[in-house]
């Protein structure tokens, strides 16, 4: 009775503790998740890593004790794996939520046979909540709810020594993004007249009290965002006043922290409109650009994703994201490739056909790899009248040259 009482009192506080508590606004220390995907270069980072590791495709292979084959068929989970997402939209969900809350949450909702997962449903992360009391049998609460541990599909993304849950990027740098978001509501309220006057208007005449000066002003303003003419009697004088442009969207402050956020994703900054620390980098052609944004920056987003997928699968069935597709050769230096490989026999020509978006041979006959082995020495050829010899009379022959050369 003891242990229900316990129970129902954790899932309890596991519903307060899951809701948003930034509805009503963030704390001036806080920054709220929606305030944070409002940052443009945060969200930049966000897009190019669920784009780009969403939309690579995906091969199988069956596990062996020294090799792996290619496996022919894609399992359902890599097919289908929600009821209304394809696999693109899946991983493009899944991939979301890690960037935005460092964790992702899957509830398996289907299996088959076999007791594999075939079905799971990604659950917003807000709605999730970790008791990591006991890190190693961890309780999971989804909108105050308790769910079997073997029911929850969870992926972090950095996580700490004796914890469950991923570092939530929002919480962890909640000061660099409110200061991106501090200086683009100043930016913009700049430009709404709530930074620097735009003008100053003063009357010769007269002295303007407090009420008639708001009275000016309102008129003034009002006219200004209508595009109205405005029109001056003899006893004003009107001063526009100018101001840098880069200064009022406070261009540096917010390239360098556009290159904070490309910093924590490990995106190149220039993709987010940030600034290269120590000038620019330059590539020698876009396939070595290429090369190094798979190997820095979106490499260990993938293995994180295919060390978390492939114990999913059934049987010794593994999943890898193809990055070759990211990576495009010219025409020139791909069939050029495609000629090594055919001649060292580690790839045939339906192999290559495929890569071309291609049909197979008919008949099987670009299934043919050619040999890895040399080829064998050609035989050495043999005069005409040795070629009845037996072996007795081959040695005897060669005994009579031999006797012949030393008397020479």
């Amino acid at each position: 009775m003891k242990w229900t009482r316990r129970l129902f009192r954790k899932a309890e506080e596991r519903a307060i503790t899951s809701l948003p508590w930034d509805a009503g606004g963030p704390m001036p220390s806080q920054v709220s998740a929606h305030g944070a995907q409002s940052l443009i270069p945060l969200f930049a980072c966000w897009r190019i890593l669920a784009d780009s590791v969403a939309s690579l495709p995906v091969q199988t292979f069956m596990r062996n004790a020294t090799t792996r084959a290619p496996n022919p068929f894609l399992p359902d989970l890599l097919f289908q794996p929600s009821a209304r997402d394809n696999w693109f939209q899946w991983i493009h969900k899944c991939m979301m939520s890690l960037v935005s809350r460092g964790n992702a949450y899957g509830l398996i909702v289907e299996r088959d046979k076999f007791g594999f997962p075939v079905t799971i449903e990604w659950l917003h992360p807000d709605d999730v909540f970790v008791d990591e009391e006991r890190p190693t049998m961890p309780l999971f609460y989804y909108q105050g709810q308790s769910v079997p541990t073997e029911d929850m599909f969870h992926i972090p993304w950095v996580v700490m020594p004796g914890c469950v849950k991923g570092l939530s990027p929002i919480q962890a740098f909640a000061k660099t993004i409110g200061v991106g978001i501090a200086a683009t509501d100043y930016g913009r309220s700049w430009f709404e007249n709530g930074g620097t006057p735009p003008a100053t208007m003063k009357n010769s005449a007269k002295t303007v009290n407090p009420d008639e000066s708001t009275e000016i002003r309102d008129r003034l303003s009002a006219a200004m965002r209508s595009r109205k003419p405005l029109v001056f009697g003899n006893d004003w004088d009107f001063n526009a006043l100018k101001v840098n442009p880069e200064e009022s969207q406070f261009i540096e402050t917010l390239q360098i922290n556009a290159t904070q956020m490309a910093t924590i994703y490990g995106v190149p900054p220039g993709m987010v409109a940030g600034t290269q620390g120590g000038g620019s980098v330059t590539y020698s052609n876009a396939e070595s650009e290429a090369i190094n944004l798979v190997t820095l920056t979106f490499r260990p987003w993938l293995v994180r994703l295919e060390s978390a997928i492939s114990p999913q699968l059934a049987g010794r069935q593994m999943m890898r994201f193809n990055v070759d597709a990211m990576i495009r050769t010219d025409t020139k230096t791909r069939y050029e490739v495609y000629g090594l490989a055919l001649d060292q026999g580690w790839m045939n020509v339906d192999d290559i056909r495929a890569l071309e978006n291609l049909a197979p041979l008919p008949d099987g006959a670009g299934q043919v790899y050619k040999s890895l082995a040399p080829p064998p020495p050609p035989p050495v050829p043999v005069p005409p009248g040795e070629q009845q010899l037996s072996a007795e009379g081959r040695a005897f022959l060669e005994l009579l040259v031999s006797e012949r050369d030393a008397h020479a």
